[in-house]
């Protein structure tokens, strides 16, 4: 989670990733950040993420994101 956390506060270093859970719905990330996360995800922790779960749920707090990565990992 700490590695996720030093992406997103990069991305934003103004923004508390640790409380926060409106990221999407309060357009603090936009498209340009999510393409920015992915490529990082990628590189971070060797895992791509699929079309298919590109939507705000997973993106709207760095909790359900890492919840997506722990999924994708134990593909």
């Amino acid at each position: 989670m700490e590695a996720l956390l030093n992406i997103l506060s990069e991305l934003h270093p103004d923004v508390d990733f640790d409380t926060c859970t409106t990221l999407i719905d309060d357009k603090i990330l936009d498209s340009f950040d999510i393409v920015t996360l992915v490529a990082e995800i990628d590189a971070e922790f060797d895992v791509a993420i699929p079309a298919e779960e590109l939507v705000p749920e997973n993106f709207n707090s760095a909790k359900a994101l890492y919840e997506l990565i722990e999924k994708l990992l134990d593909e």
